[in-house]
């Protein structure tokens, strides 16, 4: 398991790498000025898929995850 420190910077890292600095400014910066809750928002981030397509969502995750690994 990791550290709290460890989780940070490598979500950090993934956050920049994915939106660029500009977009990971602005998404830290909404989640800390909302009062964000993350276990709230988890309660209803997927009501709208199924499991199907929740399992379809992960496996091309991961395969993607793969491939950009290679």
């Amino acid at each position: 398991m990791r550290t709290d420190t460890v989780l940070k910077v490598e979500a950090i890292d993934l956050l920049l790498k994915t939106f660029g600095v500009l977009e990971t400014e602005r998404f830290i910066t909404s989640i800390k000025s909302n009062n964000f809750d993350y276990t709230e928002w988890q309660k209803t981030l997927w009501n709208d898929k199924s499991v199907e397509e929740l399992h379809k969502m992960a496996t091309e995750f991961e395969e993607n995850k793969y491939r950009k690994s290679i």
